[in-house]
Formats: structure tokens, sequence, C-alpha cells
């Protein structure tokens, strides 16, 4: 989506991860450590019993994987206070607040289901084409270009 055409602030389920990955709280916290490795991602949110109950980052894995608990559950290293945010909140609001509280990502819901994950990445993503719209580069000048 070309953000320099755009007239109104987008709403967060414009920029999110649809049908994000998720995992359940009493799986194995080496389950997640697998399941973000395997699909390249930081952030899963956790249900019990088919609810949105909060989300696991790779830092909290790695924190309970070197603690002293043998083969610890998902339900020991969660966050439940997760942020969750509606599909149709504004994208100002929720990069603002995010950045504001050190959030890594948010749980995006619709009708109080996950429908999708918005994450620092995909705000540093989203950021850079911005600025690879307003000033566009040559492959000769950046590797990085797509």
């Amino acid at each position: 989506m070309p953000l320099s055409h755009l007239k109104h602030p987008p709403q967060v389920m414009s920029v999110m991860t649809p049908f994000p990955y998720s995992i359940g709280i009493d799986e194995p916290v080496g389950a997640a450590r697998d399941m973000m490795a395997q699909h390249a991602i930081r952030h899963l949110p956790v249900k019990d019993q088919g609810s949105l109950v909060g989300v696991i980052s790779e830092r909290d894995v790695a924190l309970a994987l070197d603690g002293v608990l043998r083969a610890p559950l998902v339900r020991s290293a969660y966050v439940p206070q997760a942020y969750i945010v509606d599909v149709s909140e504004r994208l100002d609001a929720v990069l603002l607040r995010m950045a504001r509280h050190h959030i890594g990502s948010a749980l995006v819901v619709k009708d109080g289901r996950l429908a999708g994950i918005f994450t620092m990445t995909d705000a540093c993503r989203l950021f850079g084409q911005m600025l690879r719209e307003r000033f566009p580069v040559s492959s000769d000048d950046d590797p990085d270009v797509a």
C-alpha cells in the first residue's frame, strides 16, 4: 500500500500480519522456541482453550529456558497483560503507545478473536517503506532495496 497517498491515518488492520501463529498455554516453552525459529518470528499469541490470554516473546522463552525450571510450560513464561487492540484502532495511536511503553507487539482482535499481530519489526518495515517512497534510492546505492 503506497502510504504517501493516504488521506486519513490508517487503521492497524491495514498493516498487521493477519492470522498469526499462536501457541497453547499448556505447551512446552521449547515448542514455542521451535515455532518461532521455524517461522522466523519473535512473538507468539498465547491461547487457553481457544481464548486469547497473552503473548510470549523470544526473550520470555530464553529467560524460561535459561532458568531452573525443567521443561517449563508457556503458562510459566508468557505475559498475560499483552497489548490488545481492535482491528479498527488508528495506527498512529498504536505506534505511539508501543513506543511510549516499550511494547514489542500488539495483538489485534476482531470481535474479541485474534485477527493479527503488529510488531516493532513491522513498524520499522513500514517506516522504511515510507522513507523509500519519499526519498527513493537505486539498487546501486543500497543493496537492501526491495
